[in-house]
């Protein structure tokens, strides 16, 4: 009795309306809030919190409350000029409501994960409709979803899940028109997923017939190809014809020559080891980092599973559930295939479709939560029949007391690995967060003009943007090197700033704060010891600082040789802010030291 309970509610075929239907999809719902309630605590958690992407995509939007803010900013400039338009003009109507971009960028990330928990349970009823399948594939994808920083960080990437989860459901659907619409919406949003979605109805285009590819006889799979080619070409065509003010996209000969795509560079995309190139590196490989390197086993177990489901489908007798998955289950090898062929073309190709990991790796995860929901499914499904079929051939007291007993014990199991283990994960919910740790130092520069800029290569200064709306000269969040009209820039001031602050002539010092119209300089407490500079020391800093040779191997030379930078001779007379990790030094008075 109890068997045949837990086989009629978990593992038997409903529509999405029925009781059971409701129940599972507002579990799904439920689990997705749940986890969007931890990030917003740490989101809230301080006075200064900011997502790491946030710093590079977000900070600027406040020119949407205070045109003043940002005055002639390279930096804003450039991150404002690459933001998608629908990105863009979201966040300027939140502005216009009176909300602070910053505090939007922390409520839309559960917002969107609901979203795509809502489309990830919808293309699992089309495929296999179980209600119990689609809340196993929800819960997968949102460990995998906040596991990460993609849909935390509130940037265009984090509204691909959502979108192409519902291009998915329509698909699926064969609803041609919303179909469009989220096309036109992943233009507008995270234009790189337009490839997908055509390569996408491109593959569906073509089938295997006794081991020979054939093209398809189904005509609707032509008539999506075409009016979505056609939205997407319309779509992306302003985009391809516009000139940007920072020039075309690094190629890959020009960015193998920079150290700053070395395995230590502050981008590293060519990493020495080839395994980890092409199937793990987080830039360049096929597979997503965190299944390897983040609770491996969890992930590759359901990795596994979902592989298997072409093996368990192929055994009917066995399991029998398999005859209850529809055709469309194809369309998760399809998406594989367009995602390995975008892959291969984005490294052919670098830089110009921008990074080979975007094109596999967040489809991996979405692909890996449907196939091993449905696997999982197809397994408990038969275990439950193996149960069944026991209990008949077996002494009544074992059938009555044992077989039970071990159904609820596999259903138990397999809530337990999939609810309870993933909340003891050390890194569960490492979503990006940077809680500011000098509060001193930001209110300081709060309460300075809006048109200040700020000299400093401490780590610390990638920060400085967010939490006192204040530019900087240079830091290593916005050192990103795949415009050069907009790095070499970046690369000089940063070149520029290492010199003058370690050269021992104060006319050099002089003529680095007037050719950038420096206003503050931000110092570590230890910047003029060797140490700071030196290749070994274990600082995420170092290894953005050092990109910038022969200006750093220069400095550390001349402290090493004992020479005292003028800055260094200067700052006790000149600080204007003095914290346990910083001090704050004014330009102006710089500036009145005599030669």
């Amino acid at each position: 009795m109890v068997i045949k309970y837990l086989d009629k509610y978990l593992t038997t075929p409903t529509t999405q309306r029925s009781n059971s239907g409701i129940f599972w999809f507002s579990l799904s719902l439920s689990f997705a809030a749940l986890y969007g309630f931890f990030a917003l605590q740490e989101a809230f958690s301080a006075d200064f919190v900011v997502q790491d992407d946030v710093r590079q995509h977000v900070f600027w939007m406040r020119r949407f409350l205070d045109p003043d803010l940002f005055p002639n900013d390279l930096i804003a400039n450039y991150y404002q000029s690459i933001a998608p338009g629908g990105f863009a003009a979201l966040y300027r109507l939140i502005a216009k409501m009176g909300m602070d971009p910053l505090i939007f960028s922390k409520l839309l990330p559960p917002i969107l994960a609901l979203s795509a928990t809502a489309y990830c349970f919808g293309c699992v009823m089309e495929i296999l409709p179980i209600p119990m399948t689609g809340f196993i594939a929800t819960l997968l994808l949102n460990q995998n979803l906040w596991i990460k920083d993609d849909i935390s960080s509130a940037t265009s990437r984090a509204f691909l899940y959502p979108l192409f989860l519902a291009f998915l459901y329509y698909l699926l659907r064969r609803s041609w028109l919303p179909l469009c619409v989220t096309i036109i919406l992943e233009v507008l949003f995270y234009p790189p997923y337009v490839l997908m979605s055509v390569g996408l109805l491109f593959v569906r285009l073509w089938r295997f017939d006794k081991g020979r590819l054939r093209l398809s006889q189904d005509r609707s799979n032509y008539w999506f190809f075409a009016i979505g080619f056609v939205v997407a070409i319309a779509g992306l065509l302003p985009t391809i014809l516009e000139s940007s003010e920072f020039g075309g996209t690094i190629t890959g000969t020009q960015a193998r020559t920079m150290l700053e795509f070395s395995q230590n560079g502050r981008s590293k995309f060519f990493l020495d080891n080839p395994w980890e190139f092409w199937f793990f590196g987080e830039r360049s490989g096929f597979f997503p980092i965190e299944w390897k390197t983040m609770n491996h086993n969890y992930f590759m177990l359901m990795f596994f599973a979902g592989l298997s489901l072409p093996i368990l489908q192929r055994y009917h007798a066995i399991f029998p559930l398999a005859k209850q998955i529809e055709k469309e289950v194809f369309i998760l090898l399809q998406i594989g295939l367009t995602s390995l062929g975008w892959f291969l073309l984005a490294h052919a190709t670098l830089f110009k479709l921008y990074l080979p990991s975007r094109y596999s790796q967040h489809s991996l995860r979405i692909v890996m939560a449907l196939s091993a929901a449905i696997a999982l499914t197809l397994i408990l499904d038969a275990l439950f029949h193996a149960c069944q079929e026991l209990s008949v051939t077996l002494p009544r007291i074992v059938s009555s007391l044992i077989m039970p007993s071990l159904a609820l014990g596999i259903t138990a199991l397999l809530s337990a690995i999939l609810l309870i283990y993933p909340l003891f994960w050390k890194d569960f919910m490492d979503i990006g967060y940077i809680k500011g740790k000098d509060p001193e130092l930001y209110q300081f520069f709060q309460q300075q003009p809006k048109d200040i800029l700020i000299a400093s290569i401490v780590n610390e200064a990638r920060n400085l943007p967010s939490f006192t709306q204040r530019s900087v000269l240079t830091a290593r969040e916005y050192a990103i090197p795949y415009h050069l009209g907009y790095y070499t820039q970046i690369r000089q001031r940063t070149i520029d700033l290492i010199q003058a602050q370690y050269s021992p002539e104060i006319k050099e010092l002089k003529n680095f704060i007037h050719k950038y119209d420096i206003d503050f300089w931000v110092l570590d407490n230890t910047a003029f010891t060797p140490t700071y500079l030196q290749e070994n020391r274990r600082d995420v800093n170092q290894v953005w600082v050092r990109q910038y040779q022969p200006a750093v191997n220069n400095a550390l030379a001349q402290l090493q040789e004992g020479n005292i930078p003028a800055l260094a001779k200067i700052t006790p007379r000149c600080t204007a802010l003095q914290t346990s990790n910083f001090i704050v030094i004014d330009t102006d008075c710089i500036l009145q030291e005599s030669s």
